[in-house]
């Protein structure tokens, strides 16, 4: 495997890592470690590929060691810099300048999935964002039309993440879980929701609900 396609690979890992669930609520300690590491040995610069570099005159050994000091901390700045903005990033609401970033980012990670379990699982996982972002925006306004779009952005993300995890892995007990964590997380909303928006978390709880196998 050529180095520039393991870099590429290990940004995809990290971005991973960055949108995956977390009990703190936002990246933890031990990612924040890796990229620390990533950053000071040089795995997450961005350099050009190794076919990409094949071509032309061999630059001598000596030549390569000798790269401009101030080009290195540019880069490497540069690399550190992306990495603040995907913590801000992960932090946005519906609303926020950075939040368009932060769905693009979601759906790049979808759409880089291996199969339909992983598309599904990740669509699962976009749907626990929203259900967190509705409990944020309520916390400014409930009549906020964001607050019905995110609630239905749940929805689809559950839906079809559903379709496919039930299609590829019906006994799948991450569906169970799922939809317990879900309810636990949009029940509390009911309160703070106007007629609408309850209406539409109402209809979303009953659908998770029919996920749940009787118990036995």
């Amino acid at each position: 495997m050529s180095r520039a396609r393991r870099r590429r690979e290990l940004v995809i890992e990290r971005l991973t890592e960055l949108h995956g669930p977390s009990q703190g609520g936002g990246p933890g300690a031990a990612f924040r470690e890796r990229l620390r590491e990533d950053l000071v040995s040089g795995r997450l610069l961005l350099t050009a590929p190794d076919e990409e570099r094949a071509p032309g005159p061999a630059v001598p050994a000596v030549r390569r060691r000798r790269r401009p000091l101030l080009s290195q901390v540019a880069t490497l700045g540069l690399a550190g810099a992306m990495m603040v903005a995907s913590f801000a990033t992960y932090q946005a609401v519906p609303g926020d300048t950075l939040y368009p970033l932060k769905r693009a980012a979601e759906s790049t990670l979808v759409h880089l999935s291996t199969d339909d379990a992983q598309r599904g699982e990740r669509e699962l996982a976009s749907a626990e964002t929203r259900a967190k972002e509705v409990a944020s925006l309520l916390g400014s306004s409930t009549d906020s039309p964001l607050v019905g779009q995110t609630l239905k952005d749940m929805e689809d993300s559950t839906r079809s993440g559903i379709s496919r995890l039930t299609r590829t892995q019906p006994r799948s007990s991450k569906i169970k879980k799922f939809a317990q964590k879900q309810r636990e997380t949009v029940e509390p909303m009911l309160d703070h929701l106007n007629e609408a928006q309850k209406g539409q978390a109402a209809g979303y709880l009953d659908y998770i609900e029919g996920l749940v196998a009787p118990a036995r």
